[in-house]
C-alpha cells in the first residue's frame, strides 16, 4: 500500500467543524466497546491479533492503532509502508502476512516486524537478509491446510522443519493456518477437514522440539463458530469483527445474542448543490436515466474516485434529513445525483450521509455491499484514503 501523503497525514486530526467537505467519522468509543466484546469471549490466555491492514479495512490504520494499542497483544498488516506506519504510533509486535521483496525485508527487520514465510525460498531469502544485518528474525510459517493460498503444503512439514534447523537467523515463533469457507456455511465438512489437517502438521512441529510455537487459525468468523472461548489456539486475528461488522448473515444470526457490535464508520459528505430539472431530461453520462416528471435533485461531490462503484448507479441510496435518498443515473468518478424531490428545505451545504447513522436512519455497510453486489469487507477497504479520518 502506498504511502499516505503527508497533507492527509496533518489533515486528518483536524476537528470535525474545521470544514472538511468529505470525512470518515471514526468512533473511538466503538472501536473499543468492539475489542472488549471479543475479549470476553476468549480466555485470558488468547492473545489478540487487531488486523489493521488494508488502512485498517478503511478505517485509518495509525489512528486505530493509537486507540487500540493498550488493548490488544498484536498488529497485523500486510505490507511493509503499513507496518512503518503503524511502528511510528505503537510498540506493540507487528505481524506482516503479506509477500516482501528483499527491502522490504530488509525495512521489516530493522523495526522489528514478525514475518511470514510461505516457503523455502521465502525462508532462505530472509536468513540471508537477517544474517548480512546480523539480526535473529522471528517468523510466523503459514501452512495451506485446503485454502489453495499462500503457505506451504502439508506433506512438505517435515522437510521444511529439517530446513528450518539449519537457519541460525531465523526464529520458528508460529505456525498459522487459515479458513476457507466457514463464514457463509452450516456445512463445516471443509472447516473441519482443515482443521484436522492443521492440526496434524501442528503436532508435527511439536514432535520435533517447537513445543512452544504460537498457534492460530481463526479470523472474526473462526471465533465465533470455532475457537468460542475455548482457548484452542494461543492467538485468534480478530478483522471485521472490530470494525463492527459480521462476516456474514449467518454468522450475524448464530451470535447476536451473545455479542453486540456497533458499527465504528460513519461516511459524510454535503449537498454540493440543488436544481429542479424538467421531464424527459437525462442525467448523467450513458443518459442512463431519464426524468419522467419535473425531478428536484441534489449533487453529492461522491464518486467512484472516493469509494463508491459504478455498479451503484441508479441503485442505492444516501441519507439527508434523516430520510433516504435514491441514487439517478451513473456515479461518475467525484459526483452522484440523487433524488430529493421528497425533502421541502434541501439545501446546499446540508449533511449527507453514505454509511452511517443520521437522525433515527441508518445506511450499514452491508446494505451498501448489497447495491454494489459484493460484501463489507470491500465496502470500507475502498474508501479512499484521501479522505480525512475524523476521530470522534
Amino acid at each position: 500500500m502506498a504511502s499516505i501523503p503527508k497533507f492527509y497525514e496533518n489533515a486528518r486530526m483536524k476537528p470535525m467543524n474545521d470544514g472538511f467537505l468529505s470525512y470518515l467519522e471514526i468512533s473511538k468509543d466503538n472501536l473499543i466497546h468492539n475489542i472488549k466484546q471479543f475479549r470476553g469471549l476468549l480466555k485470558d490466555k488468547t492473545k489478540i491479533v487487531a488486523v489493521i491492514k488494508a488502512n485498517a479495512y478503511g478505517h485509518g490504520d495509525r489512528d486505530v492503532a493509537k486507540i487500540l494499542s493498550s488493548y490488544v497483544d498484536y498488529f497485523q498488516v500486510d505490507s511493509i509502508e503499513e507496518a512503518e506506519r503503524v511502528r511510528n504510533v505503537s510498540k506493540k509486535p507487528i505481524l506482516i502476512f503479506g509477500f516482501l521483496n528483499e527491502d522490504g525485508v530488509k525495512r521489516a527487520i530493522k523495526i522489528n516486524a514478525i514475518l511470514s514465510a510461505f516457503d523455502l525460498i521465502h525462508l532462505l531469502k530472509i536468513n540471508r537478509i537477517a544474517s548480512v544485518l546480523k539480526k535473529k528474525v522471528k517468523i510466523h510459517l503459514a501452512v495451506d491446510s485446503y485454502l489453495g493460498r499462500e503457505g506451504i503444503m502439508p506433506s512438505q512439514v517435515e522437510n521444511i522443519i529439517k530446513e528450518i534447523e539449519n537457519l541460525n537467523n531465523i526464529i520458528l515463533d508460529g505456525v498459522y493456518s487459515h479458513f476457507a469457507n466457514i463464514e457463509d456455511t452450516m456445512n463445516s465438512t471443509h472447516a473441519n477437514r482443515q482443521i484436522d489437517t492443521y492440526h496434524k502438521c501442528v503436532e508435527i512441529f511439536k514432535a520435533n522440539g517447537y513445543k512452544d510455537i504460537h498457534t492460530h487459525i481463526s479470523a472474526t468468523s473462526g471465533i465465533l463458530v470455532y475457537e468460542k472461548g475455548d482457548n484452542l489456539h494461543s492467538i485468534v486475528r480478530l478483522g471485521i469483527g472490530l470494525y463492527g461488522m459480521w462476516p456474514s448473515e449467518h454468522i450475524e444470526y448464530l451470535n447476536k445474542k451473545k455479542i453486540i457490535l456497533k458499527p465504528v464508520l460513519k461516511w459524510v459528505t454535503h449537498v454540493a448543490q440543488v436544481k429542479i430539472i424538467p421531464a424527459n431530461y437525462p442525467i448523467g453520462y450513458g443518459l442512463t436515466y431519464i426524468t419522467k416528471k419535473a425531478t428536484k435533485i441534489a449533487i453529492i461531490p461522491q464518486g467512484y474516485a472516493d469509494g463508491l462503484t459504478r455498479s451503484m448507479s441508479n441503485n442505492g441510496a444516501f441519507l439527508i434529513k434523516g430520510k433516504k435518498v435514491k441514487i439517478l443515473g451513473r456515479v461518475a468518478m467525484n459526483m452522484t445525483v440523487v433524488d430529493v424531490s421528497h425533502i421541502k428545505d434541501v439545501k446546499e451545504g446540508d449533511e449527507v450521509v453514505i454509511i452511517g447513522l443520521q437522525g433515527k436512519a441508518r445506511i450499514t455497510a452491508e446494505e451498501v455491499a448489497k447495491h454494489m453486489g459484493t460484501i463489507n469487507y470491500e465496502v470500507t477497504t475502498k474508501i479512499s484514503a484521501l479522505l480525512p479520518r475524523v476521530i470522534k
